[in-house]
């Protein structure tokens, strides 16, 4: 436990800009990493045959999106732990942050397993009539749904295990065993997509592996399934650092679900969940409207550069989401200690470390776009249709940065509803209508949808720059 209150000590009485970095740059970092998962599957299929290739890009970049809504859900039950057990630690009752982690722990047992079996069950009207998904993109992206679906318990209980570690003052553990993970991915990833087969040089000693390990060549599907095998992997570790470090689990009497405890979590959940819900159907507006305008059932390049670029910014808004752990953590815990000034204090100065992130990637997405989407996808088409969005909606990366992470440090104030009006009324005031009218009104091209992108997250950011100065969602901030 001495490692513990050092770590609260720094959170509570060190100085915020340092002891920020040094919490926030671990978490960027992590979230960050998090993101090879799915960079790694798209550069391994880019490698295949072309014909198989495009498709299986296109269907992974609609698959994650959807497969998002069942982590989005599980993340709202993390930001809800988060702040009742950061608040909670903040004030020193050990007990209850034990009650409420293993509480959280079983709602999400039972989420997870709702969210696989619907997902697996009904892949296919999804992919055909909500998506709108053609051809092979269609065909394929049922059965990789329906493996990363299945299989998504794996990351319920990942971001579950790092909410818990975070809201308690530890942010250095999740990122080694992330960079663990992608290690495994990446070396299963290539056994499992390949099999015996061909394989670029680079990975020329996955064949002989495979062969000998009997694997056969899995090819989209195999990237499915390494990337729920590695998550399982790293996930059995971090379960027992959390209950050896801070012994969530101790009596055998607390794992029956306590009404009160389930209750207290979903009344913050549910806004967050249904917030992060609305973000990943913003997203999916926009690749159903590029799959039903750009697309048709023999070109399917728009689809598929789409499916590149959202991998791309994937990494801006993980790392924005890391620097909004660090200001959620900071501002449940100063708040639990009755420190409220300090508490809004760490929301900016974590903002304003998201804005230099930010403005890095914007620029290396404008810079060096083009050779980074060829990197995964060579085709002319694709690289000029995924370039022009990348020009056209990086330089809001700023903005959409200073949203994530000052409604972060709404949420780590219990304030889950306030977030999820703020996400609510921007969408379906502006992006929604404004994104029909962009491919509806007169002769339809991307540049519009992009625009309608780009204003959507600098909208986001003034509302949450006027909610968060006004400091309403804290006791007596100043």
């Amino acid at each position: 436990m001495a490692a513990r209150d050092r770590a609260t000590t720094r959170i509570l009485e060190g100085r915020l800009s340092v002891e920020l970095a040094r919490f926030g740059v671990p978490l960027a970092l992590g979230m960050g990493l998090q993101t090879t998962f799915n960079l790694v599957d798209a550069y391994l299929i880019s490698r295949l045959d072309p014909s198989v290739a495009g498709p299986s890009l296109g269907a992974i970049g609609i698959c994650d999106q959807i497969a998002a809504l069942g982590t989005i859900i599980s993340y709202g039950v993390s930001i809800a732990t988060a702040s009742l057990v950061g608040q909670r630690h903040g004030a020193g009752d050990r007990q209850g942050v034990r009650e409420l982690a293993w509480q959280s722990m079983l709602l999400v047992l039972a989420l997870s397993v709702v969210f696989g079996v619907l997902g697996v069950v009904f892949a296919g009207p999804i992919m055909h009539d909500l998506v709108g998904a053609k051809g092979e993109v269609a065909t394929l992206g049922t059965r990789y749904l329906r493996a990363i679906v299945g299989g998504s318990f794996s990351i319920f209980f990942l971001l579950q295990v790092t909410a818990i570690q975070r809201s308690l003052g530890s942010s250095k553990t999740p990122v080694a065993m992330l960079v663990s993970s992608n290690v495994t991915n990446l070396v299963l990833a290539v056994l499992m997509v390949y099999g015996p087969g061909d394989a670029p040089p680079i990975f020329s000693w996955g064949p002989p592996i495979a062969r000998l390990l009997h694997i056969p060549r899995m090819e989209l599907i195999g990237a499915a399934w390494a990337t729920v095998i590695a998550r399982t992997v790293v996930l059995l570790p971090l379960l027992f650092i959390v209950e050896k470090r801070f012994r969530i689990v101790r009596d055998l009497r607390r794992f029956a679900p306590d009404p009160a405890q389930l209750r207290a979590i979903a009344a913050l959940a549910w806004p967050a969940s249904t917030q992060l819900v609305v973000r990943i159907m913003a997203m999916l507006l926009t690749h159903s409207l590029v799959a039903r305008t750009f697309t048709t059932p023999f070109d399917q390049r728009a689809t598929t550069a789409l499916g590149v670029v959202f991998r791309l910014e994937t990494l801006a808004l993980f790392v924005g989401m890391g620097w909004g752990s660090a200001a959620q953590t900071f501002t449940s815990q100063n708040l639990g200690a009755g420190q409220p000034r300090r508490a809004l204090r760490s929301g900016w100065i974590a903002a304003v470390y998201n804005g230099v992130a930010m403005v890095l990637l914007s620029v290396a997405m404008i810079v060096w776009g083009g050779p980074i989407v060829a990197f995964f996808d060579d085709d002319p088409t694709v690289v000029a249709f995924a370039v022009h969005y990348l020009r056209m909606v990086s330089p809001a990366y700023l903005a959409l940065g200073a949203g994530i992470v000052l409604g972060s440090s709404i949420q780590g104030a219990g304030q889950t509803r306030l977030t999820l009006i703020v996400d609510l009324l921007v969408v379906a005031l502006f992006q929604l209508p404004a994104s029909i009218a962009a491919v509806s009104l007169g002769s339809p091209t991307p540049g519009r949808l992009w625009s309608v992108v780009a204003a959507s997250s600098v909208m986001l950011a003034i509302a949450y720059v006027v909610a968060f100065r006004r400091g309403r969602f804290v006791p007596h901030p100043r």
